[in-house]
């Protein structure tokens, strides 16, 4: 920022052209959430900031026929509240199809039209602001002090509370040089969509090649998309450092993790011992739906009648290296694999390469301003307390960035609409919606058995050491 900006910045900062009790920055499905919930609560005055111009939500994997992995209940407000009128069965009345959808008999709403219901909703409610980018944060006066930059140029928005919804943004591994990168024949799955003419089309006299490193949801949609869309001479690759393809567990006693009793029972936990969890349970979250696994296999065993299809899986094989040929953007990318068994190397050349290797949440750059009021973990991570408070004054709150401290309900959109009625209970310092404390059957940790005969209860509950 220029001298004269920054000075015109602080003249801003000091005059706000607007107050609100809370402001959410992102307008992603938590945060649209929140407003959603706290559009009826006349006590409290809401603005959410979105630096883009429209909703978009992955638009990069909207693939024809992909649907959610929860049923369409997870959506923003019916577990918290399915009278208000920001359902999803509210927005398929508004829009005539409400009756299809109870025809079809699935709960697993299409991607496409979640995508269409969430952009409803945004356009709904008064409270989302689009084109409104939040450039520095700072505190003075009692007030965050938001510079904003609009389509009308720059502005100053103050507030009481923070709710910050920002996301996660795509990983590329470092392991995929500039050089590899600049050819253009890479692409992490969240622009796969965008990329797909170009990877489906043919690539002059010879085979090409094509490959998916990563073992999710993701990668297995696009897998199956190149399976069923690539001419049938063109090599497909997919490659995971993941021992095998893990199904996403989805019992029912599993799912009773997806509970507040949970949340209290990994967020109680040591920090080493929220980490050690968090690894082992990706398969809850990260794994791929049962059913696509079963149609993946049902293309391959079909493409068989006609021979051995030039597919090409392989798991345990962690990729160690990917550069460019020789420069240039007409030479295929040089991919290497290590097996973690038998730690033998195998290196190929592929023409398109497809990066399924997820998001990675990091603090946006603007609350450099305000990192004197966050609390962290002793290693640097924010140290967000059971109420998704992350302010040293338990005034800022996160939506999406306690993965490391409340476990994998934080990505799951079903949970979304318990944490905002946590949040909206807590800035309101009121019920505003009701929370479930208890929904399990199960106990987590060594609670009390309850109700034993008395011969039968426990002596004592005594914490062992290791």
């Amino acid at each position: 920022m220029t001298k004269h900006n920054a000075q015109s910045a602080s003249r801003t900062s000091s005059t706000p052209a607007e107050h609100f009790d809370v402001v959410a920055i992102g307008a992603g499905p938590f945060n649209l959430g929140f407003a959603a919930l706290a559009e009826p609560l006349q006590d409290l005055s809401l603005a959410v900031l979105e630096a883009d111009d429209h909703f978009a939500w992955h638009p990069g994997m909207m693939l024809e026929g992909a649907h959610l992995q929860v049923p369409f209940m997870a959506d923003l407000v019916t577990m918290a509240d399915p009278t208000s009128r920001y359902t999803f069965l509210n927005y398929l009345k508004q829009h005539g199809r409400i009756y299809p959808f109870y025809i079809r008999e699935n709960f697993y709403a299409l991607r496409n039209e979640y995508s269409n219901y969430l952009a409803w909703a945004a356009e709904e409610l008064p409270s989302v602001r689009f084109g409104h980018r939040v450039m520095q944060a700072s505190y003075a006066n009692g007030r965050y002090l938001l510079l904003v930059l609009t389509n009308r140029g720059m502005t100053t928005i103050s507030a009481d509370r923070l709710v910050i919804g920002t996301g996660s943004q795509p990983y590329v591994p470092p392991i995929a040089n500039e050089a590899a990168q600049a050819t253009g024949r890479l692409v992490h799955s969240s622009r796969y969509v965008f990329s797909r003419p170009e990877l489906l089309s043919a690539d002059g006299e010879r085979p090409k090649v094509v490959t998916v490193l990563g073992s999710g949801q993701s990668a297995a949609e696009i897998f199956l998309d190149l399976l069923q869309h690539l001419p049938q001479e063109d090599h497909l690759v997919w490659a995971t450092r993941s021992n095998r393809f893990f199904p996403l567990e989805y019992t029912k006693l599993t799912l009773e993790m997806t509970s507040p009793e949970y949340i209290d029972h990994f967020h109680a936990l040591p920090m080493r011992r929220r980490d050690e969890l968090s690894a082992r349970h990706k398969g809850l979250y990260k794994g791929i739906n049962a059913d696509l696994i079963d149609e993946i296999h049902e293309q391959l065993y079909q493409r068989s009648l006609h021979g051995r299809p030039p597919v090409h899986l392989r798991t345990g094989c962690t990729a160690t290296a990917i550069e460019a040929g020789s420069g240039t953007a007409e030479d295929a990318l040089q991919v290497t694999l290590r097996h973690e068994d038998d730690h033998r190397q195998l290196r190929f050349g592929t023409d398109h390469l497809v990066l399924a290797t997820g998001y990675r949440t990091g603090a946006p750059d603007f609350l450099s301003g305000i990192d004197s009021r966050l609390r962290r973990l002793p290693d640097g991570r924010l140290d967000v307390d059971r109420n998704y408070a992350v302010g040293v004054h338990q005034d800022i709150f996160v939506q999406n960035a306690e993965l490391h401290t409340h476990g994998f309900t934080a990505p799951d959109l079903g949970m979304g609409a318990y944490r905002n009625s946590v949040l909206l209970n807590r800035i309101t310092g009121r019920e505003a919606y009701p929370v479930e404390q208890r929904i399990a059957f199960q106990r987590f940790g060594a609670a009390g058995l309850e109700g034993l005969p008395t011969e039968h209860r426990e002596a004592s509950n005594t914490v062992l050491k290791d």
